[in-house]
C-alpha cells in the first residue's frame, strides 16, 4: 500500500516539476515566468520529499524529519526569494509585456528615475 502512496507522490511531484520547467522556458517575460518555478516547481518539490518521507516511515518503520525540516525551509525560502527577484527588476525596469493587466505599475515603473549605472 505504501508503495502506491510513494509512486502517486512521485508521479504529481515530478508532473508539477514539469509543469513549473515548462513555464520557466515559454511565459512571455520576467514577471510571469517568476511564478512557474515559485509556485509550480515548489509544489513538485515538496511531493517529492513527501514520497521520501513515506519511503522512509515505509522502510525503517519512523518518519524522517530531515525532509519535513526542508520543506519548510523551501516553502518560506521560495516566496521571499521569488518577491526580492520582482523588486529588483522592477528597480532595474525590466519590461512587462505590452498586453500586461497591470497597468497601474507601469506607470509608476515609466515615472520612476533609472538607477545609477544605466
Amino acid at each position: 500500500m505504501s508503495d502506491y502512496l510513494i509512486a502517486t507522490l512521485l508521479i504529481i511531484g515530478g508532473l508539477f516539476i514539469f509543469v513549473g520547467s515548462f513555464g520557466l522556458l515559454k511565459l512571455p517575460d520576467f514577471y510571469t515566468r517568476l511564478h512557474a518555478p515559485t509556485k509550480a516547481t515548489t509544489l513538485g518539490i515538496g511531493a517529492v520529499l513527501m514520497a521520501s518521507v513515506a519511503a522512509t516511515a515505509a522502510r525503517d518503520g519512523s518518519f524522517s524529519v530531515h525532509e519535513i525540516v526542508i520543506s519548510l525551509f523551501l516553502f518560506i525560502t521560495a516566496p521571499v526569494s521569488a518577491n526580492m527577484l520582482a523588486k529588483a527588476a522592477l528597480h532595474k525596469k525590466v519590461p512587462m509585456r505590452e498586453n500586461t493587466r497591470n497597468r497601474e505599475l507601469q506607470k509608476v515603473m515609466a515615472e520612476q528615475k533609472a538607477p545609477d549605472g544605466q
